[in-house]
């Protein structure tokens, strides 16, 4: 099991965030966007969702994915 964590848009990133959504959620903040990320963790990959609407995960291909919310 891992634990997530919070943070807030143009804070440092935690160390827990993996390297590879660290470019990623770069860009998402770039655009302006501001608000609390939470990193969580499903079948093993992370997820850093930021409650404006935005989520970066892992896919399962090893693909970052920087994308809106998708219901």
């Amino acid at each position: 099991m891992q634990l997530g964590t919070r943070w807030a848009t143009g804070s440092a990133v935690p160390a827990s965030v993996p390297a590879a959504l660290r470019p990623a959620i770069a860009e998402v903040e770039a655009q302006g966007i501001t608000g609390m990320w939470t990193l969580t963790w499903l079948e093993g990959r992370p997820i850093a969702e930021l409650d404006a609407g935005w989520e970066v995960l892992l896919a399962a291909s090893g693909e970052v994915i920087a994308r809106p919310f998708q219901d």
